[in-house]
């Protein structure tokens, strides 16, 4: 099983932000601008793992290099199913740079917002923090 999987699907905060690049680039399903560096990127996933809940990998693809992973996942937010994936890049040194999220369906996705808006605070606290 990849690392980045083992780490999410345990729940492991630390061992999931070990995996991060320090400059790191995070697209959500739900914001217009991506977000940069370590600090914010794993803030918002712990914030994730806050609002997911019955989250399972269902599937993982992943490219002959073994530079690009994608992750196919479903979960529950706020009694909405969602499916989604998870699209990872590494850098030479294994760390994931670029890390962009979709989701599906609409009503889910706006589920998602909406629970990650509660948490923005706190997030932007914990990311300040780091």
């Amino acid at each position: 099983m990849h690392p980045f999987r083992a780490a999410v699907e345990s729940r492991d905060a630390a061992a999931i932000e070990a995996l991060l690049a320090e400059d790191v680039v995070f697209t959500s399903p739900v914001a217009f601008k991506p977000y940069a560096g370590k600090a914010i990127t794993a803030a918002i996933l712990r914030g994730v793992l806050r609002v997911f809940e019955d989250f399972r990998y269902v599937r993982e693809i992943a490219d002959p290099g073994g530079r690009d992973h994608a992750f196919v996942f479903t979960a529950t937010v706020d009694g909405r199913e969602i499916q989604g994936c998870d699209f990872l890049h590494f850098d030479e040194e294994g760390r994931i740079d670029d890390f962009t999220v979709m989701v599906r369906p609409l009503s889910a996705a706006q589920a998602l917002s909406a629970a990650m808006g509660a948490q923005f605070d706190r997030i932007s606290r914990e990311a300040a923090g780091a």
